[in-house]
């Protein structure tokens, strides 16, 4: 198969590159606070907000919002069985894209 017909099999919500960074993140520390991805990222809290909430919504992390004396957010992410296979699997797809590319690129 030609490289470019396999990145059309890639996991679309993975690849965008802000939740590639959060995932691939996550997939190194398994958990993190919600300052930490930001820092990390570079992206504003609204927007690292909405990558979340998508990536929470497939099942790929798990959000734990909870208050310090009451008053201040704390939030922690992890990623979850189902986010670690999604990258793992995002990661191998890539390799075989990288690998076919090289392959192709001989042949031509």
């Amino acid at each position: 198969m030609m490289p470019f017909k396999q990145m059309a099999r890639l996991d679309k919500l993975i690849h965008e590159p802000a939740r590639l960074a959060i995932m691939s993140a996550l997939d190194a520390c398994t958990l993190a606070e919600f300052l930490f991805l930001q820092e990390l990222t570079g992206l504003t809290k609204g927007n690292l907000s909405s990558h979340l909430a998508k990536l929470e919504k497939a099942g790929y992390i798990q959000i734990d919002k909870q208050f310090i004396r009451k008053k201040i957010p704390h939030t922690t992410i992890r990623i979850t069985r189902e986010g670690k296979t999604a990258i793992a699997k995002y990661w191998e797809q890539m390799d075989q894209i990288r690998e076919a590319t090289k392959q192709w690129q001989k042949e031509s």
